[in-house]
């Protein structure tokens, strides 16, 4: 197993590798970089997702561009037309656009390698600070939602199994349908409307995970002001991510029942229950538990982003959204990184969940 764990962490690297190229790539055909964004602000042109904090950091290791970066001629900017050619090259030694692509890129991994982001292009403060501070927010709603969303849908998957066919198990498809087919935004704005006080209800508050005097209140009162926050935007993702792994339940049940070791296990006069959870439960289940690490980054990557954006909540997703619109190139590749990174690491664990489920499985074996 050893050394499956090592082969695996071995290919990580020219994956992450591979990652970072293609988004790099991207990012120098994106227009509208960061010279782009000061030249519109001093124009009193600039539209951005959040105001400008401070001065801007060196380039050394943001290693983006945009398409004209580094070409040093004041028509390569859009809107530097009557700006002196030497405040843009000045611009480009700052943000490091001086440098060819290329340098900027391998400077920026190797960078990378040690954990060092460089510092936010908008924002007085390193980037490695900034993903430190936000990522616990993340984590912290991703965790909540695959717990809740695994606590719904193995049961309910069970049941359905059981009573497959019946009322039951029709009535419980169609949620199962509407879960599957509204995402969880639209989930999240329909929240906020009934019960933020958008038209009905103002129960949950709308902004951040917890209130403006969180220090000041008891041990219990932070334990409730936290679970207060996030209820809307956990439930909005539970709701739109139940529905898969529900299926995934049923249909594992469903394919196990019909095994022959069941009617065995009938024959000698065991009860029903007994047959279930005796027997089929650890069988039915690999997949499902097995699959816990991938189902938590999954809802991570595609339910942080607009929920945080939706709810005011400030972490990773909400801190990516707003480096991609102000064009905070370290910011932008650092959660990109960060992200990737965390992907990789939980498919590895998801892999050694399954042996630890079923020690049957042994990968290094198949690999042989």
């Amino acid at each position: 197993m050893f050394a499956y764990i090592l082969r695996r962490i071995l290919l990580m690297i020219p994956t992450l590798f591979g990652i970072m190229v293609l988004n790099f790539v991207v990012i120098q055909f994106a227009p509208g970089g960061p010279i782009e964004q000061i030249i519109a602000e001093i124009q009193g042109t600039a539209v951005g997702a959040t105001a400008r904090i401070g001065g801007s950091g060196t380039g050394d290791t943001g290693g983006g561009g945009s398409a004209s970066a580094g070409l040093g001629s004041e028509s390569s900017y859009r809107g530097a037309q009557g700006l002196d050619p030497e405040f843009i090259k000045e611009l480009e030694v700052q943000f490091g656009f001086d440098k060819p692509a290329y340098e900027r890129f391998f400077l920026m991994m190797k960078n990378y390698l040690m954990f060092d982001f460089g510092t936010s292009y908008f924002r007085d403060e390193t980037v490695v600070n900034l993903v430190i501070e936000k990522l616990p927010v993340s984590i912290s709603i991703g965790l909540w939602t695959t717990l809740l969303v695994y606590l719904i849908s193995i049961p309910l998957g069970i049941a359905k199994a059981v009573r497959d066919g019946t009322k039951f198990d029709i009535w419980t498809s169609s949620l199962v349908i509407v879960g599957n087919a509204i995402p969880s935004f639209l989930f999240a704005v329909a929240l906020i409307v009934l019960f933020a006080g958008g038209s009905y209800f103002n129960w949950f508050p709308l902004r951040g995970l917890t209130s403006d005097n969180w220090e000041q209140l008891s041990t219990f009162g932070k334990i409730t002001d936290y679970l207060w926050h996030i209820a809307l935007p956990v439930t909005a993702l539970v709701i739109g991510g139940f529905a898969a792994l529900t299926q995934l339940t049923k249909n594992s049940f469903l394919d196990q029942i019909g095994q022959q070791y069941v009617l065995t296990a009938r024959a000698k006069g065991l009860s029903e229950r007994r047959v279930l959870y005796g027997h089929v439960f650890r069988n039915a289940m690999l997949i499902v538990i097995a699959g816990f690490p991938s189902a938590f980054i999954g809802i991570l990557f595609t339910g942080s982003l607009l929920i945080e954006v939706i709810f005011s909540l400030d972490g990773l997703g909400l801190l990516g959204f707003e480096a991609a619109i102000n064009r905070d190139y370290p910011v932008i590749f650092a959660t990109v990184y960060v992200f990737a990174l965390l992907g990789l690491i939980m498919n590895l664990v998801g892999d050694l969940t399954y042996t630890l489920v079923d020690p049957r499985i042994d990968f290094e074996a198949r690999e042989a």
